[in-house]
């Protein structure tokens, strides 16, 4: 019984050490409205890659009626944006939606959600992970 009293602190310091699984995850999430509703508005965020490489497939939101996910480029000083059907997230890394770069369109959001108001984005990825977001809503143009 002493013995086992003893070896009780290296058991729990051992513990403590173990290193926690890294964890995937959506931060700094935005979406900037089109102050014309047929427009599409755009979100940006930072995904943050777990312990295993996936890929990010979709991005929803219940309160839009469609989103697509895009990638702009330039190429001879000339800028395109195109659909991108996944987005590779290495493991333990960060991908970045930001203007000029990736970045998910939605169109005809519900008119209800309006610039300070919240709107809830969905993030599914290959590996069967799905997070939900709670992500800021601003007029388009106005400073982050």
């Amino acid at each position: 019984m002493r013995k086992a009293l003893l070896l009780l602190p290296v058991a729990l310091v051992a513990t403590a050490c173990q290193k926690k699984p890294a964890e995937l995850y959506v931060d700094n999430a935005v979406v900037n409205l089109s102050p014309v509703r047929d427009n599409p508005s755009v979100a940006y965020f930072t995904v943050h890659g777990g312990d295993a490489d996936t890929k990010l497939i979709q991005v929803s939101s219940p309160v839009a009626i469609k989103a697509e996910m895009h990638e702009s480029t330039s190429q001879d000083g000339v800028m395109s944006m195109k659909p991108v059907r996944e987005v590779d997230i290495p493991a333990k890394s960060e991908v970045k939606f930001a203007p000029g770069g990736k970045h998910v369109m939605f169109w005809k959001i519900n008119p209800g959600i309006t610039a300070g108001k919240t709107m809830t984005l969905i993030f599914t990825f290959a590996d069967g992970n799905e997070i939900q977001v709670d992500a800021p809503t601003k007029a388009m143009g106005a400073a982050h």
